[in-house]
């Protein structure tokens, strides 16, 4: 198999434009229950790239959320993370905080990526005894010093791979990350205006943004990645965790900082009490856990599912006040059953059902498309022993977890058409702006510098706040810059340093922050009123931008369940 498989030059590829220019937008079939009007087109690009003559054409299902004012700049293609998640979803729910970013006059437009939703999915796993035996191992993902239990998920991954060879043989090679940065490059030019990309990736969409960048440097414009993972560890790897976990337990342990210092706004909190000592009532929490489970209602609450729910706490800092009462209840008690269980997201549980078809969706996706473009393989558990107790090391509050994603990559049979196989070292017709949090424990602010590193002329904008990508963290510094960025393609001063208006355990959100700035800034430089704010404020019921950026670390918070 592998020799007839080959690994694409970027040179002997060229950009194959979509079959028209100019894509027909109309009333979506499907708007995801989207709070701002969205409109819907297709796009035809090739399945392979590698022979786009010879080959059959993709149709890509594009959404777009219109610009909200005049005049309009062009349209931003943006990406919202995974692998394996779509995207179109994602837009509906986010546009408000989107658009409040770039000022409101660009088009928003995605489509979900090889692999996911509408495009050509990749799901191996059919019957729903096949998606029970899958979902039982993958609740169960072994700690680095399980060896027994190694073996058995060894074995799932086998399985997997397998089932995903019989069943996904050619998708498989036409799934990666370099045909969807080829893919945008395609809609950028059907969508007529001046052929140029502009893009927005958040999380993984780091890791596409990057080869998007790298690949086509010279028909790239304004590029912002955020939530910035590391491409090198992503290709090149036997586990991409081991940086992004990096900041983890410091995230994890402000946490209880916060609390100690806002008593009357944590539940958990108590006089006298350190935040060491919060912090330390917990691991002994988790270590009760471990041999006594408790119930509540017809759910078992056990040292995995917490783990879970501490992890996907670092996501988004506003879920803190939440983490703390379910803490409190698991330690001090009385337990509130019903609010347990909803916090814990157990009223969702869906076997089989959508939730689990979905999720399970997306963990297939996750495979297909990572795996393969994974050039590192390990291929047997003896050698990837090394990393799994290197990634156990890396992280208190991961738990010891190897990454559910690495064993059945370590064992991945298929070869993706192309891979970018470059260093990442490039100088783009503009400077990329680059964002990172100062304590984001899934994508750590040092992969953010970098990747700045090699992306010549880029600035690295730092977000002195807490949680996954900066949409989360109402702040009115990140988003004048992120304006100006958006507007005159003007990056900050390098080492800026942006506040939080909103510390954790308070009550301060974006529509605070954006009302605030209206008070300031009554009329723009132009003597003219900003327009994307007024137009936000009419619609404000309806467009929360506090719950939109909440929508997207809920799609994060579910990939992660998976993940590890």
């Amino acid at each position: 198999m592998l020799a007839r498989v080959f690994i694409t030059s970027l040179a002997s590829l060229a950009i194959v434009p979509a079959a028209a220019a100019g894509v027909q937008w109309g009333r979506c079939a499907d708007d995801f229950g989207a709070v701002l009007p969205v409109d819907c087109g297709r796009v035809s690009v090739p399945l392979d790239y590698t022979a786009p003559k010879d080959n059959e054409p993709l149709s890509l299902e594009l959404l777009r959320s219109p610009a909200l004012n005049k005049p309009i700049k062009g349209s931003i293609l943006l990406n919202f993370g995974g692998p394996g998640l779509p995207c179109r979803d994602s837009l509906a729910a986010a546009a408000a905080v989107l658009h409040m970013f770039t000022g409101g006059n660009y088009h928003l437009v995605t489509f979900d990526p090889r692999g996911t939703g509408s495009t050509i999915p990749f799901v191996c796993v059919n019957t729903d005894m096949e998606k029970l035996a899958m979902m039982l191992d993958y609740a169960l993902v072994p700690r680095a010093h399980e060896r027994e239990g190694l073996g058995r998920f060894w074995a799932r991954g086998k399985i997997l791979t397998e089932q995903c060879g019989r069943r996904q043989n050619q998708t498989g090679e036409l799934i990666g990350t370099a045909f969807t940065a080829r893919d945008m490059a395609s809609v950028a030019d059907a969508l007529g205006e001046d052929g140029l990309i502009r893009y927005w990736g958040l999380s993984y969409g780091t890791t596409l943004g990057a080869t998007l960048v790298s690949m086509f440097p010279d028909k790239v414009d304004k590029v912002v990645l955020d939530g910035v993972q590391n491409p090198h560890e992503y290709y090149h790897a036997y586990a991409r965790d081991t940086e992004e976990w990096s900041d983890s337990d410091e995230e994890f342990s402000h946490i209880f900082k916060h609390c100690a210092a806002t008593p009357s706004k944590c539940a958990l909190a108590r006089e006298g009490v350190t935040a060491a000592e919060l912090e330390q009532s917990v691991w002994d929490l988790l270590e009760r856990l471990k041999y006594y489970p408790v119930t509540a209602g017809d759910n078992i609450i056990d040292r995995r599912l917490v783990s879970v729910f501490l992890v996907a706490s670092l996501y988004n800092y506003k879920s803190w006040p939440t983490l703390a009462r379910v803490l409190d209840m698991l330690i001090h008690g009385p337990v509130d059953v019903a609010f347990l269980i909803k916090a814990l997201a157990l009223d969702d549980a869906q076997i089989p059902g959508e939730t689990l078809d979905a999720e399970m969706a997306a963990e297939q996706a996750l495979a297909g498309i990572h795996c393969g473009d994974r050039a590192a393989r390990a291929g047997s558990l003896d050698a990837l022993m090394p990393t799994l107790r290197t990634l156990a090391n890396v992280s208190r509050v991961l738990d010891g977890i190897p990454g559910g994603i690495n064993i059945p990559c370590a064992q991945w049979t298929f070869q993706p058409k192309e891979r970018y196989g470059g260093d990442f070292q490039v100088e783009s017709r503009r400077p990329v702006l680059i964002v990172g949090n100062t304590w984001d424990g899934l994508t750590p602010l040092r992969s953010a510098h970098n990747v700045s590193s090699g992306f010549k002329g880029s600035v690295v904008l730092e977000v002195n706040g807490y949680g996954h990508a900066s949409l989360g963290l109402p702040s009115a510094c990140s988003l004048r810059h992120a304006r100006a960025y958006w507007q005159n393609g003007t990056v900050p001063v390098p080492g800026t340093v942006c506040k939080v208006d909103a510390p954790p355990f308070t009550d301060i959100t974006w529509d605070d922050v954006l009302r605030d700035i209206d008070a300031e800034e009554t009329l723009t430089e132009d003597g003219e009123d900003d327009d994307v704010n007024l137009e936000l404020r009419k619609r404000r019921e309806a467009a929360s931008l506090d719950k939109a950026a909440q929508l997207l670390n809920e799609k994060a918070r579910n990939m992660f369940r998976w993940r590890i």
